[in-house]
């Protein structure tokens, strides 16, 4: 797919998608940086947005450069309202292995000195770590996760805040933080028990040790198992059939879910009555039930 797309060079700080169409935005190298290619790469095809993480000699291991290029990534994505779907996966056969432990945990946590631009970001923004990895920053519009390989630590951090998440048959998916004396601090400790069994969620918290993807979909931590290499393939098959619905019914049943998750029930039942109001009001919900009735497509503006 990559090669029939049409290939854009911007700078590090990624400017919005316009239009539609193919697209790939490959960040020039930085001053300080001497890489041939980003260590994130972000490509549209139409709706859809693929965010690949891009250190396969590293197993794709977050470091500095990788969480404020997710940064740019996720506010392109909020931010253009002709994407209306995006998938995550790694480059090299792997998903990610977690942070990088010699220059994002041991470099930035101990105050040594910065060795680039994103270095010099983050230690600006300590904050920038967490919206990398979606602690606290969730995108709008839905995420489909990819994984082949490794998924470890890091890995599993920013899974836990895909929506939608498709694994291979050989993937290995672990949250091995505490078998290093760290601890996970980019959000599963408070999702995980909250997406699986209790008692499930400790062990995988409490031992590290890794989930083959048969049973990471036994538990519910996935929703797709597929062959070797097709993680891809059936994760943008998934983000196309998303960004075909109306994009402002999918914005607003994620914004409902998310809203609901800290509020008592009948609270919650209030904000969805809001969101929904403002969707069934929207050109989108008169256009949807017309075209069925029509027998064709239906022609979501997102208005």
């Amino acid at each position: 797919m990559r090669a029939n797309l049409n290939r854009q060079i911007v700078q590090s700080r990624m400017t919005c998608f316009t239009g539609t169409g193919s697209n790939v935005y490959r960040p020039a190298a930085t001053k300080g940086l001497l890489v041939s290619e980003p260590a994130v790469i972000v490509e549209r095809d139409d709706h859809v947005v693929t965010v690949t993480l891009n250190r396969p000699d590293k197993r794709n291991a977050f470091n500095a450069e990788v969480l404020c290029r997710l940064c740019d990534a996720w506010d392109l994505i909020d931010t253009d309202d002709g994407v209306r779907a995006a998938v995550l996966t790694g480059a090299g056969g792997n998903f990610s292995a977690g942070a990088d432990l010699d220059r994002l945990v041991g470099a930035m946590l101990s105050g040594k000195p910065t060795e680039n631009e994103f270095e010099e970001r983050i230690k600006a923004d300590f904050s920038l770590i967490f919206k990398g990895f979606l602690k606290e920053h969730r995108l709008r519009k839905p995420l489909v996760a990819a994984v082949e390989g490794y998924c470890y630590a890091g890995g599993m951090e920013i899974l836990m805040s895909c929506d939608i998440r498709v694994a291979a048959e050989t993937a290995s998916i672990a949250l091995s933080e505490v078998q290093r004396g760290l601890f996970p601090m980019a959000g599963t400790t408070v999702r995980l028990p909250r997406q699986i069994p209790y008692t499930i969620a400790m062990e995988i918290m409490l031992l590290g040790e890794p989930l083959t993807a048969a049973r990471a979909y036994e538990i519910g931590l996935i929703g797709h198992v597929v062959a070797e290499g097709g993680a891809l393939a059936r994760a943008r098959e998934l983000a196309d059939r998303l960004a075909a619905n109306g994009p402002l019914a999918v914005v607003g049943i994620k914004q409902s879910v998310l809203d609901s998750e800290a509020r008592p029930e009948a609270e919650a039942f209030q904000r969805e009555m809001e969101i929904g109001m403002g969707v069934m009001a929207s050109e989108d919900a008169r256009e949807g039930p017309k075209a069925f009735l029509e027998k064709r497509s239906p022609d979501f503006t997102g208005r």
